[in-house]
């Protein structure tokens, strides 16, 4: 399917002894991105009602939107819980560095804990970059603790974020066609 939008890439786990591999995602095309834009206006929209405002067949729009969860296009549901409403109203970034041997292992580890919201791999001096979400500085701590346990994992530094100042968002991206 060749068609202009962006494609997406993420790292899922195969489940062969943790290995892990990139998948590619569908491209978003431009009936995509009105689809999802419509929807980031008014996500509980009934299908058919957004049909008819974008002016598509109801199982184009359904068909669509089965395409994109199922691809991993779209994130869970639950990602629209803000944490603060879990009781988890502090928020930290926490650097890892690894014994890279163990880097499976560490990220199952760390798929185990609950206030881990996500972890990426990033350039530079640090091995893996962790948004993580507590109760208070004391549980927060507690969390540092459960990381710098994991295996593979030889040393941590935890920032503490103050406040959100731009939250996590994509809409200004759904316009946006870069190719």
């Amino acid at each position: 399917m060749q068609q202009a939008g962006a494609q997406l890439v993420k790292l899922t786990n195969r489940g062969q002894a943790g290995a892990q591999g990139v998948v590619k995602l569908q491209v978003l095309d431009t009936t995509d991105r009105r689809i999802l834009a419509a929807l980031d206006d008014d996500p509980r929209v009934p299908i058919m009602v957004l049909a008819q405002r974008l002016g598509l067949a109801r199982g184009t729009v359904q068909s669509r939107l089965e395409r994109m969860t199922a691809s991993g296009a779209l994130r869970p549901n639950s990602s629209r819980v803000l944490p603060a409403a879990l009781g988890r109203g502090v928020a930290a970034s926490v650097s890892a560095e690894l014994d890279q041997s163990h880097l499976n292992e560490a990220i199952a580890a760390l798929r185990e804990i609950p206030e881990v919201l996500e972890c990426h791999a990033p350039a530079g001096d640090t091995d893996l970059l962790i948004r993580v979400v507590a109760s208070s500085p004391d549980d927060l701590y507690r969390v540092s603790e459960e990381i710098r346990l994991c295996p593979g994992i030889v040393r941590t530094s935890t920032s503490m974020f103050l406040r959100e100042v731009i939250p996590y968002r994509t809409t200004g991206l759904l316009g946006d066609n870069p190719e």
